[in-house]
């Protein structure tokens, strides 16, 4: 069994990954993705930065269909992914994390503007629609938020990422709107791969770390030291919580996310 780990945001490198070797650049027909092979956790994993060392990819660079697809070439069971957030709950206390159970993604379409498939050629085979009540993987999920308790991380179970378009961060009207479709979190990079995984008929599930208060949340804006201090305090507690999540993955329990009703 092999476990895709998607990092963004702080954590450029898997903590207590043990590396066969250098990140290898997989070629797929949406580019090429760096996936680093190694073992973590007593499981063998296949890692992920999607904005590579250096933050080299700002969220409207990162490549999510290569991403995706580089994992699944690698073959890939399940997939768990990590995403520093904004909170739009005042109820979320900054530093905890959220495993989500919803997705608030509207506009479907990656970085550059074009739709969000892996399925980009007319009569292409495998072309059609997934369809699912919920977009992430309850065993992953479950496994998630067993993870942080194990280490000691206070987690809220369910809530529903908001993919908003970056790099720049949100208005306060903006905000609002988001909460009134019952947003929790706001982030810039997991939406597409939401949608590209459950495409690509792999488990995926997602976790988050609030390091700010989005506009407007509360009277006083979080000070741009304590986004920072956060994001830099986000890979322990990331690595802590799948090192503890990984070992309980089963794969006889994986399965894919929903359906997908093909016009093959």
């Amino acid at each position: 069994m092999k476990i895709g780990i998607l990092t963004g945001s702080g954590t450029y490198a898997l903590p207590g990954i043990e590396a066969v070797g250098e990140p290898e650049f997989v070629e797929t027909r949406y580019g090429s993705a760096p996936v680093t092979t190694g073992h973590f956790a007593g499981a063998e994993v296949l890692h992920v930065s999607r904005h590579r060392p250096g933050h080299e990819l700002l969220s409207s660079m990162v490549t999510h269909q290569a991403n995706i697809a580089a994992l699944k070439e690698c073959g890939a069971d399940a997939i768990l992914s990590v995403t520093v957030c904004g909170a739009l709950d005042a109820n979320i206390s900054l530093g905890s994390l959220v495993v989500f159970d919803d997705l608030h993604f509207l506009a479907n379409r990656l970085p550059d503007g074009s739709i969000c498939t892996l399925y980009t050629e007319a009569g292409e085979k495998g072309r059609g629609h997934w369809i699912y009540e919920r977009p992430f993987s309850q065993h992953l999920r479950e496994a998630l938020l067993a993870g942080a308790q194990d280490a000691e991380r206070y987690v809220v179970d369910g809530g529903c990422y908001g993919h908003v378009d970056g790099p720049r961060f949100n208005t306060k009207s903006e905000i609002r709107m988001l909460q009134n479709c019952g947003v929790s979190v706001v982030s810039q990079t997991a939406g597409p791969e939401t949608v590209l995984a459950g495409e690509a008929e792999i488990p995926y599930a997602l976790l988050g770390y609030a390091t700010d208060y989005a506009n407007g949340v509360k009277a006083e804006a979080t000070p741009v030291e304590e986004l920072i201090r956060l994001i830099e305090a986000s890979g322990a507690t990331f690595a802590a919580t799948l090192a503890a999540a990984v070992p309980r993955i089963e794969r006889d329990k994986l399965e894919p996310v929903g359906t997908f009703f093909r016009f093959d």
